[in-house]
């Protein structure tokens, strides 16, 4: 099994084709997003799934006016129910454990022939009451989901391994 073609696949798509995600395929994306892990096996993550065309442009305008966001068939909305635990390391698992899974989504939606984005640019009260989420739960990204419209760009802008890697000790 090779993940890396997927890994350089995987690209923030933001036209779609104006064509549904199948149901099999939408239930594999979070069959990925079930599988992830979290600390202490806690799974706090939810997740909506929004393909009503009202509420997608709803959380258009709750998101800042991206306009791609009304325009993907599925605007996923990625929340957790949380008690705010924090781990050893001094940081709270949720916003952690709920962006691992949505990457699980991100690489099986490629799997999938399909494209998502990142979404960080929204209002979560706007978002909490277009979906109905109650007041303890915390919105902790967007996601769109869909077929790409175009091509992926030819190349992604990374740095190097060796700008990123350290071997033993910090050398930055």
């Amino acid at each position: 099994m090779n993940i890396l073609p997927v890994i350089r696949d995987r690209y923030s798509v933001r036209d779609y084709q104006n064509k549904p995600v199948e149901k099999d395929k939408l239930q594999r994306v979070f069959e990925a997003a079930r599988l992830a892990p979290s600390a202490s096996n806690r799974q706090e993550w939810r997740f909506i799934a929004v393909t009503d065309p009202a509420k997608r442009a709803a959380l258009c305008e709750a998101a800042k006016g991206q306009r791609f966001v009304a325009e993907a068939p599925v605007v996923i909305a990625a929340c957790a129910d949380t008690n705010e635990h924090v781990m050893a390391c001094g940081e709270k698992c949720y916003p952690i454990d709920v962006a691992i899974a949505l990457e699980h989504v991100a690489l099986q939606a490629v799997a999938e022939g399909l494209g998502t984005c990142w979404i960080g640019a929204f209002l979560q009260d706007k978002v909490k009451t277009i979906l109905e989420i109650p007041d303890r739960i915390k919105v902790i990204e967007l996601m769109t989901l869909g077929y790409p419209k175009g091509q992926p760009p030819a190349e992604k802008k990374r740095m190097k391994v060796d700008e990123i890697l350290c071997m033993e000790k910090w050398r930055f």
